[in-house]
């Protein structure tokens, strides 16, 4: 059942802005269910939650959202929404109501990342000899032992087998031998994996998608030629003795691996970073500790969002993304090195007509369409803002919460981000680049040295 709409006060700003923002036909003011004439109250207390301070104008704009909400059919109730500033709560609809939040829940997976390692934390691949080398030929297996870097992708793949080559490695015997937790492109079976590993291996094994990868790569990058006359195998840690290890190669920072994954929502990656915390109870308490949430709220069954048992409330999810800014900013970084930015990166924002420089998540399931994250005014400065929709047209829903944001930053003035606030993690430069030959590190010099 839809809620009933009350009247809202005079407004601050002309209601034919809003509409026109908003995409509302004949414009009249409205108060729904969860923005009561009384001023806002919290049961909960947090640090981050100091202060609550009604905006009649941004009340209006919320009010005018539902409205539009409701004459298109959707529950009133199902929609849950969270607008802040700074320390304090300005307006909210069911904002402390846990919903189905999809990808929202890697805001989670991201901040318990943080606080597990370091922002420069690199995931080593091992890389080693099992047998003799003599004229670029390995009479043994080739092993390679991984330590989860959700990141390695065919670029990876290719530069090192272009550092073994250089290494005099020509011919493998023997067997391409992986051992520990290693993923390649996002591959859900693990077979998979080590398959594209051999094929990296040598160009004349090379599919489409690897040969486009290389593409990628500065100018002059070698094609590796590495023949392995063995199969490729997964053996467990420790089963057999270590070989001399030759190799490691370093995945990107870990800050620059959150930036890509949540750019591009990657499921794989942020359920491989969620494993590699400790699993979903590890993201929930540490996210929960780091952000201070309010119990009950929140409810993690995977690190990446898929399924309707992520769940969490429109605050929670303006929680972590301002425990995420408070974990970035004293280490130079905020919330657009491990979001994506409104003009800057696609990914989940193409098509999109979010406030540029806004850093933003985005959340979609078969009816859920969630968005969270930080909108720049020159007025406020960042506002914080959590929309979480229930509803079967998505594109429709998406373009609602794109008008929202376009109308709380007309309010308070259309502005970029802040200096310290702009985007510093730019995936395929610098550090972030992928296939960077630095980035593989020899650990036996004194191997011949091949052409």
């Amino acid at each position: 059942m839809l809620v009933r709409l009350a009247r809202l006060p005079l407004l601050v700003m002309p209601l034919g802005l809003f509409s026109m923002l908003l995409g509302v036909d004949s414009p009249k003011p409205i108060r729904p269910s969860g923005l009561a004439t009384a001023p806002l109250q919290a049961n909960w207390q947090s640090p981050w939650m100091a202060g609550l301070a009604n905006d009649p104008a941004i009340e209006a704009v919320l009010a005018q959202y539902l409205a539009g909400l409701q004459r298109q059919g959707w529950s009133i109730p199902d929609q849950g929404v969270w607008i802040q500033v700074g320390n304090s709560a300005i307006a909210q609809h069911q904002g402390n109501v846990p919903m189905s939040a999809a990808s929202l829940t890697k805001l989670a997976t991201t901040l318990a990342a943080l606080h597990t390692w370091p922002m420069d934390h690199r995931f080593d691949t091992l890389v080693g000899i099992d047998g003799t080398l003599e004229n670029g030929v390995l009479d043994g297996d080739l092993v390679v032992q991984g330590s989860g870097d959700p990141l390695f992708v065919w670029e990876e793949g290719i530069v090192l087998a272009n550092r073994l080559q250089s290494l005099g490695i020509q011919r493998v015997t023997g067997d391409l031998r992986v051992t520990g937790p290693f993923t390649m492109n996002f591959q859900a079976d693990p077979n998979d994996s080590v398959t594209a590993l051999k094929q990296a291996m040598s160009t004349a094994t090379w599919p489409t998608s690897a040969r486009q990868a290389h593409g990628n790569l500065p100018p002059g990058t070698p094609q590796p030629t590495i023949q392995i006359d063995g199969t490729v195998r997964r053996v467990p840690v420790g089963a057999t003795p270590d070989p001399e290890w030759v190799v490691r190669h370093q995945s990107l920072p870990l800050v620059g691996i959150l930036k890509a994954m949540n750019i591009y929502s990657n499921n794989v990656m942020s359920d491989m970073v969620a494993d590699l915390v400790g699993g979903p109870r590890v993201v929930i308490d540490t996210a929960a500790t780091a952000a201070d949430l309010p119990p009950g709220e929140i409810n993690v069954i995977n690190g990446s969002g898929l399924g309707t048992a992520n769940q969490m409330s429109a605050r929670v999810a303006v929680a972590l993304t301002v425990a995420l800014q408070q974990t970035l900013a004293p280490h130079g970084f905020s919330v657009a090195d491990v979001l994506p930015v409104a003009g800057e990166d696609v990914g989940t924002l193409i098509d999109r007509r979010i406030p540029p420089t806004a850093a933003v998540k985005t959340g979609t399931l078969a009816e859920v369409s969630a968005l969270s994250g930080m909108v720049p005014t020159a007025e406020k400065g960042p506002v914080w803002f959590a929309i979480i929709n229930r509803g079967w047209d998505l594109s429709g829903l998406r373009v609602q919460q794109d008008h929202l944001l376009q109308a709380i930053q007309a309010h308070w003035g259309v502005a970029d981000a802040p200096p310290e606030m702009r985007t510093k993690v730019r995936m395929q430069q610098g550090d972030f680049r992928y296939g960077d030959p630095d980035r593989n590190i020899v650990l036996a010099p004194d191997l011949e040295q091949g052409g």
